[in-house]
């Protein structure tokens, strides 16, 4: 195995969740209001986790990448809530979400995120801040709803075409590591069914130790949503559902005119073998992750797109100030 896919497959390994992917929190980071819920809106016979805090003519609207809840912007959302209203909410079945019992695809979290803000009397216009698969999500909702969205901030957001063009960068391997990373989730709900067992391997596999990277209130929720097999079965049936999510965004695919986009791309590959030099698969990976974001701030006659140094997939876990930089700059744009 050369190393660029040995790199691949440690990837998928230890970063099934995005939780294994998290930066140690900072003493100077508060993350204990996001251990518990807020407002749970009636969006039609289940309801839906809201927070939001700030005052401000525009809101913010964060959605988390696969598998996570809304604290997963727990080093974001305060920070710009010091400067206008930051939201950020659970998917449904995630956090202290109820399960919609369907996939989370990007047009029924567009659809659920519309009535939640509905319901909850959070009224446009927004800005609207997604990672990776709710990157994906939160373009949807644009195309969907454009006269509410004044403004994306894209962090590593999932392409609709991205698994096909990096996997081709890779040679394959790439759909190799995602069905790895499939079997990962199902081999945690097999473990979440069976019961966990704290300091078992399982535990150390699926759950780890939420507390290094999110504090101890959050890490205990953290600990306690995913020891659950209702969490695991949500994120499996994510991470399943999401050739079907980049169909819909494929198909609402169109130029976003003069919206202001920015686009955050990593700077460090979470595929890179630690301690080696970067290898020609690698960064054949790399470059044509980072032109697909290119093309996609393209996309707008204002967008732009940032290379964010020492950052990798989760920008916002790296480096969170890049990111509540970015928001605030297009907060400023809003009309």
């Amino acid at each position: 195995m050369n190393d660029g896919v040995a790199g691949l497959v440690t990837s998928a390994l230890a970063g099934a969740s995005t939780l294994a992917m998290a930066a140690p929190v900072s003493s100077s980071t508060s993350s204990g209001a996001f251990a518990r819920p807020h407002q749970l809106v009636d969006i039609g016979g289940r309801k839906m986790n809201l927070y939001c805090s700030g005052q401000g003519a525009t809101t913010v609207v964060f959605d988390a990448p696969s598998g996570e809840a809304g604290w997963n912007w727990f080093k974001v959302q305060p920070a710009v809530a010091r400067r206008t209203r930051a939201c950020v909410f659970d998917r449904a079945g995630l956090g202290f979400s109820d399960s919609a019992g369907r996939p989370n695809t990007a047009e029924n979290v567009a659809q659920d995120l519309h009535k939640l803000l509905a319901g909850a009397d959070v009224r446009p216009p927004y800005v609207l801040v997604g990672n990776s698969l709710g990157g994906a999500n939160v373009q949807v909702y644009a195309y969907r709803y454009p006269t509410e969205v004044k403004g994306l901030v894209l962090v590593e957001p999932q392409h609709e075409d991205e698994t096909s063009r990096l996997d081709k960068a890779s040679r394959g391997n790439l759909k190799k590591v995602y069905a790895m990373v499939a079997q990962q989730n199902d081999y945690c709900l097999a473990a979440a069914v069976k019961g966990f067992r704290a300091g078992s391997e399982e535990w150390n596999n699926c759950i780890g130790n939420p507390a290094q990277s999110y504090g101890p209130a959050l890490g205990a929720a953290v600990t306690a949503a995913t020891t659950r097999a209702a969490y695991w079965r949500v994120n499996a049936d994510e991470w399943h559902a999401i050739p079907d999510s980049d169909g819909q965004l494929r198909k609402l695919r169109r130029p976003f005119g003069d919206l202001p986009v920015i686009v955050l791309t990593r700077g460090v590959s979470p595929y890179a073998v630690p301690g080696k030099p970067q290898s020609a698969l690698n960064k054949a990976m790399e470059d044509e992750n980072a032109a697909i974001h290119k093309e996609t701030a393209a996309l707008s006659t204002r967008g732009k797109q940032r290379v964010v140094a020492d950052a990798g997939h989760v920008i916002h876990a790296d480096k969170p100030q890049a990111v509540v930089d970015a928001v605030l700059e297009v907060v400023g744009q809003v009309k």
